[in-house]
């Protein structure tokens, strides 16, 4: 249990260090602006409480928010993302299925974890998106930001997956 929490304590720094110094500085054109941050909420075991969830998630965002100058929209969208997250589980895993402890390639499969990820990320992108633009008026250039986003965010957690998270 110790070397959980110190090898997810390390995750979120880790995470939050690649997002804040490298990818915000990221943007093609104005459309794609990759955030991997969300594979710490991806990768909690399913024997995570909605509540540790939902205050992991806020934490989460909230150091994303202060690093980004983003008063409460990462901490929205993650938290609406964790919130989401134990019924995309149950939607994508079914009732009768056997889940393993953690959601990983490993464990439970590409077509699992990708289907698994591009639920939560597309979710939590558009959410994050729309807060941040704060008007459905250019609605079509919110969600093609979100999509694009969303597209190259799950290629780098698939990435991770095969180059950091083997096991």
């Amino acid at each position: 249990m110790i070397k959980d929490f110190i090898r997810y304590g390390i995750m979120f720094v880790v995470l939050v260090l690649i997002q804040v110094l490298v990818l915000n500085n990221i943007q093609f054109s104005g459309y794609v602006n990759p955030f991997l941050y969300v594979l710490f909420i991806l990768l909690l075991p399913f024997q995570t409480p909605t509540y540790l969830l939902l205050f992991l998630g806020f934490l989460l965002g909230l150091t994303v928010d202060v690093f980004s100058n983003t008063p409460g929209v990462h901490s929205s969208a993650t938290v609406f993302m964790a919130f989401l997250r134990p019924q995309v589980i149950n939607l994508i895993s079914g009732r009768d299925s056997d889940k393993g402890v953690y959601p990983r390639v490993s464990q439970l499969g590409l077509a699992w974890f990708i289907k698994y990820t591009i639920m939560l990320v597309l979710c939590h992108h558009i959410f994050l998106f729309f807060i941040e633009a704060f008007s459905f008026g250019g609605a079509f250039f919110t969600l093609l930001r979100s999509l694009l986003s969303s597209f190259f965010s799950v290629v780098l957690i698939i990435i991770s997956q095969y180059i950091i998270f083997k096991n």
